[in-house]
């Protein structure tokens, strides 16, 4: 993920999830061991959208939902995947099976977050960083057929969060994924989010 995306992740996963929404932009410089100008740039859209609002030394995320889409649109999740392949197995034997060092993302995460789902799934997303990408191939060699176990590239912020992504990034990777079922996700998600949001 560009370093845009890591700030805006970190931002919604605050307000999201830690009900925080005033933020300092030398306080993020300093976690993320980011220049000042990094973070200035990524919160310049949000500032035009209104999804931020800067005040003095603070800034406030307004309006999460905008946000949301705003990264959503940005987002190009084919172009962090690292590694594709088959298994004949199915998704909760994958699941099961997978290394330790991995972070579930898309329906994988929304399950373990939710312990539900909308629709049946029959692919599997994982984040790995690359240094871990040999030991997952010896547990998942590559096989012929439709890919329906995706490693996608994890920048080294993302661990800090849990096993799985944030709300926001599944989110954000679940609107993003081509599998006719992730609209099943998304329209529930959207109401989950709705609710969370709000209260």
């Amino acid at each position: 993920m560009f370093k845009k995306e890591i700030i805006w992740r970190e931002i919604l996963y605050q307000k999201i999830e830690k009900k925080k929404g005033k933020f300092q932009q030398k306080e993020l410089a300093k976690k993320f061991k980011f220049s000042l100008s990094t973070i200035h740039n990524a919160l310049k859209i949000p500032r035009e959208t209104g999804a931020v609002r800067v005040t003095g030394r603070f800034f406030v995320l307004e309006n999460p939902e905008k946000m949301l889409y705003l990264w959503g649109t940005f987002r190009n999740i084919r172009k962090d995947i690292i590694y594709q392949t088959f298994s004949d197995r199915p998704v909760k034997s994958i699941e099961s099976s997978m290394p330790e060092k991995v972070i579930f993302g898309a329906y994988s995460a929304y399950l373990q977050k939710f312990h539900s789902v909308p629709a049946d799934y029959d692919k599997v997303y994982v984040y790995l960083e690359e240094k871990y990408l040999p030991d997952f191939k010896k547990r998942f060699p590559f096989k012929r057929g439709e890919p329906n176990v995706t490693v996608l590239l994890a920048d080294k912020f993302l661990k800090n969060y849990r096993k799985i992504t944030p709300i926001c990034q599944t989110f954000v990777d679940i609107w993003n994924l081509p599998e006719w079922y992730a609209q099943d996700f998304y329209k529930e998600f959207k109401e989950r989010l709705c609710n969370i949001i709000t209260t």
